[in-house]
């Protein structure tokens, strides 16, 4: 089967690999879609475990199922799957105080070879709570926001963003959108996008940001003004560049709360100002992955409509094509979400954006 093993972003290469034979507690699903994810791109995050099969946003066919997984899995021959690359194991001591994405176990487990493959193995811990049937008028495409969107869920969740807040999101690429569509639909009534990106402010307008701010021109005094004097309840940082999260400390408001959903390199240091932060009893917080509750929290948010994924999509590939894809996610211009569909043989239309 093909495969593409990531070097770098820039060293996508291609190559051919048996297909994954399943013992008797796993099953075998054949790819249809998976999402180009930006921490795929995000090579200090990347390149210490490289060369790999990377993909985490899998969904597909299940083709073989062993004969002990049948007890394991309510699942058929083919069902329409997605699958959870990260399981946890929901007795340890961080599972059981809500922690589920710090679980030793969650983070050491995977299918192989990744989604970016034609088929994937999954093991037996993932087959016991990590495959989701998607519904009949769900597509392979739309599926592949399971995940995606589950950490948004996820980092919501654990801010406790309520509709009364004035929520800056920094950073309008695909977390960005997602982050102003969750808030949007639990009714969050100022929701201010900021990016560096016209075009993607554009886009953070056309899906549900009430306001916009240029952060290249600064953007605590813009906020000001936008909202009534007051800086933001919540602050949302979906960009790990280190003038974002230095813009988010001077954005936040007394009794407020950071949210570093994505975080810079673990080389560059972001200097806090505590002793106005403790004055102020502001809250710096972060989000990692997404948890079972998050997952079937998201696919029941997609199964229902309730937020525009399809116009999200801006490019599809096959696997063949996969390097124009990590193409356009590391180097974002009128870009947003990438799909690959490794069995697919040629590039299928998307609709525009503009």
């Amino acid at each position: 089967m093909l495969v593409a093993v990531y070097y770098n972003n820039a060293d996508i290469r291609l190559q051919e690999i048996p297909k994954p034979k399943i013992n008797l507690d796993e099953i075998l699903v054949r790819v249809m879609a998976c999402g180009i994810c930006g921490s795929d791109v995000t090579e200090w995050y990347r390149l210490p475990s490289s060369p790999r099969v990377l993909g985490h946003e899998a969904t597909g066919i299940i083709e073989e199922i062993g004969k002990n997984a049948r007890a394991l899995t309510k699942n058929n021959i083919g069902d329409r799957v997605f699958i959870s690359h990260h399981v946890p194991c929901n007795r340890c001591r961080y599972c059981l105080k809500g922690h589920h994405t710090a679980c030793e176990t969650l983070h050491t487990t995977n299918y192989y070879p990744g989604g970016f493959s034609q088929y994937i193995r999954v093991k037996k811990i993932i087959v016991k709570s990590g495959v989701y049937n998607l519904p009949s008028h769900m597509s392979y495409t739309d599926g592949t926001f399971i995940e995606p969107l589950g950490c948004i869920v996820r980092g919501q969740r654990l801010a406790s963003i309520n509709k009364e807040d004035t929520v800056l999101i920094i950073g309008s690429g695909i977390s960005g959108i997602l982050h102003i569509q969750l808030a949007q639909l639990m009714g969050v009534r100022n929701i201010v996008a900021a990016d560096i990106n016209p075009y993607r402010l554009k886009l953070a307008t056309k899906f549900g940001a009430h306001s916009i701010i240029d952060a290249r021109k600064g953007i605590q005094r813009k906020l000001r003004k936008q909202n009534n004097g007051r800086l933001a309840d919540q602050v949302i940082v979906c960009t790990g560049a280190r003038q974002a999260g230095l813009s988010a400390l001077k954005c936040v408001d007394k009794g407020g709360t950071i949210l570093f959903f994505a975080v810079p390199p673990p080389t560059i240091e972001i200097p806090i100002p505590i002793t106005e932060f403790w004055k102020n009893e502001i809250t710096i917080m972060t989000s990692y992955g997404a948890a079972p509750i998050d997952l079937r929290e998201s696919l029941r948010i997609l199964a229902q409509k309730s937020i525009n994924i399809t116009d999200m999509i801006t490019h599809r590939f096959p696997l063949k094509e996969i390097s124009k894809g990590f193409k356009l996610v590391a180097n974002p211009d009128k870009s947003l979400k990438i799909i690959i569909e490794p069995n697919c043989v040629s590039s299928p239309s998307v609709p525009s954006l503009d």
